[in-house]
This record gives C-alpha cells, structure tokens and sequence, in this order.
C-alpha cells in the first residue's frame, strides 16, 4: 500500500507577488470511524467487539482525567498525547492572561511503531482529473513522466522495509 497525494495550486500571500505555486497535499482514501476500528481491532486481536469498545472507552476516558489536569500521557510505542494552546503575544508581561489564550488543541506525538511505518511507506500520486490521466489506466508513479512505459514496479516506490 503507498499514501496517495494530489497537486494542488496554492497562492502564497507572504511574498509581495503572491506567487501561485503547485505543492503536493495528502489524500485520504477514507475515514475510519470508531466502529469499523473496533471491527477491525476484533479481527485482528481475536477479542469481542463489545470488549474492545470496552477497553477503548476506557482509554479515553482515562486519558481525559489526565490531560484535563495538564498531564502528557505516554502510551508506550503507540505515542504520547498532550494538551496545549497558543497565545496571543503581548508587549507586557501583566496582560499575558488566560483572555490571550487561543487555540487549545492535543498534540499527538507518534511512537516508535509509528515513526517507523511512517518513514518506510511509499508514496503514489494520484491523478484526479480523469482528461489528464495515462491511457494505461494505472496510477502515475509521481516522478513527472507521462505515466507510459514508466510502470516497472507498479508505480510505487520499493518498500525498504522488505
């Protein structure tokens, strides 16, 4: 399996000529939700669903009490998650309050398993504008060519964990 990404034009305002420029953003192929995971988990893990659901209500839960007292919760090689927030700066020291607190968010920081699968991944581009698309019908391997004659393996980059 490869991430998939898509070009995007994308106006930079930061420069005086607001220069548009192509990037490459992320694709998601889809969105699990908590059920299929705890499908999943039930399959993989040979436990039942309503245990499974179970033990993951009690996660979070648990990792609730603890973030809401400004705790980081380390779940071993799966991450750490942490609360945080921004704030708003200010010329004076006395009028950093809670008022200039803005944007409060979790930050989850990966484990080792994490980490691992995500620097070994490959990763494919997908073409979403079907007039533009090879006649080959198979994804573009994301190197600029025109798709044809360049799909010696599959288009995706070796996984260099095999």
């Amino acid at each position: 399996m490869a991430l998939k990404y898509v070009v995007k034009k994308t106006t930079f305002g930061f420069d005086k000529e607001k220069a548009e420029k192509y990037v490459a953003r992320p694709f998601n192929v889809v969105t699990v939700d908590f059920k299929m995971l705890c499908d999943q988990v039930t399959k993989v893990g040979f436990v039942p669903r309503g245990t499974v659901k179970s033990v993951l209500d009690g996660l979070i839960d648990s990792l609730i009490t603890y973030m809401e007292i400004g705790a980081s919760v380390s779940l071993g090689e799966f991450g750490t998650f942490r609360p945080s927030f921004g704030c708003k700066s200010q010329d004076d020291e006395k009028e950093v309050t809670t008022d200039t607190l803005k944007n409060r968010k979790i930050i989850f920081t990966p484990g080792s398993i994490f980490k691992g699968m995500i620097k070994s991944v490959s990763i494919q581009k997908l073409d979403l504008d079907s007039s533009k698309s090879n006649s080959s019908g198979t994804p573009d391997n994301g190197n600029g060519g025109n798709g044809e004659g360049e799909n010696e393996g599959g288009g995706e980059a070796p996984d260099p964990a095999a």
